[in-house]
């Protein structure tokens, strides 16, 4: 039996297994794919597993998309430009690491139908999913990418590393047709985004990268300001349905059925 996971702290609010395990069903695939809570002392050994094929995969979360990279023998172009793995796999026994949020952003937003080409975007976070969220923006024609962390200095190596970014303050709110959430704040029930939403007004986008919980406290404050809101599903099941292939070399549906599974 094929054995894969999803590493990451905390984990529990995942649903790669959910999906990768319907998937595996539906196509006869003999596997299985866990969720393991790691440290950032695991990381090797979980590697480890990967070259010797005690692992067939894995995919990695919050917070370790940057921190695994030096522990693997090649990364992808994708992974190289954005500095960010979230998928690795064996190739010739090599340990790839590979990115697939690039376009399973670029997928999200095109399936809501919202068009990013000559928007101002404001990103809240500057962790390891933010490189690959600009990288997509800038692929979609955003006119402006703007980014805010509590951390300036993580918001300033992004700068270092994508030309034309701007800058400002956590807290700060500068004018914007689109937000991102791309922070683990809306995990838990209390949500620490400092944002002004009756100045903000109306008609703006807001997504979040979080889909579980479905709806966090900075997308239902921001609907009820009038503004279009969207969770990070459908980001979340074209970057798992690109791993899928890369593992089990098979196209898997993303359809009703697979939509709905998310919603149970």
């Amino acid at each position: 039996m094929k054995k894969y996971l999803v590493i990451g702290n905390p984990i529990d609010h995942t649903f790669s297994p959910k999906l990768h395990n319907y998937w595996m069903k539906k196509k006869n695939i003999n596997g299985e794919y866990n969720k393991k809570k790691i440290n950032k002392n695991d990381i090797e050994s979980i590697i480890s597993e990967i070259k010797s094929e005690k692992i067939n995969g894995a995919n990695v979360t919050i917070p370790f998309k940057k921190l695994v990279i030096p522990f693997m023998d090649e990364l992808s172009p994708e992974s190289e430009k954005s500095q960010s793995v979230n998928m690795i796999y064996l190739q010739n026994g090599k340990v790839i690491g590979h990115n697939t949020d690039i376009s399973g952003f670029e997928l999200g937003i095109k399936y809501c139908k919202y068009d990013i080409k000559n928007k101002i975007v404001l990103i809240l976070g500057a962790g390891g999913v933010v490189s690959s969220l600009i990288i997509a923006l800038k692929k979609m024609g955003a006119s402006k990418i703007i980014i805010s962390n509590r951390t300036k200095t993580k918001a300033e190596d992004l700068k270092k590393q994508f030309d034309g970014i701007e800058i400002v303050n956590w807290g700060e709110t500068p004018n914007f047709d689109m937000v991102v959430n791309a922070t683990s704040i809306g995990l838990n029930n209390e949500d620490g985004i400092k944002l002004n939403y009756s100045e903000i007004g109306h008609n703006k986008f807001f997504y979040d990268i979080i889909y579980n919980p479905r709806e966090t406290i900075f997308l239902k404050r921001a609907k009820l300001f009038g503004n279009k809101t969207e969770n990070g599903k459908m980001m979340f099941i074209y970057q798992a349905h690109q791993s899928f292939v890369i593992w089990h070399k098979t196209l898997p549906d993303i359809d009703d059925e697979t939509i709905n599974l998310l919603e149970k």
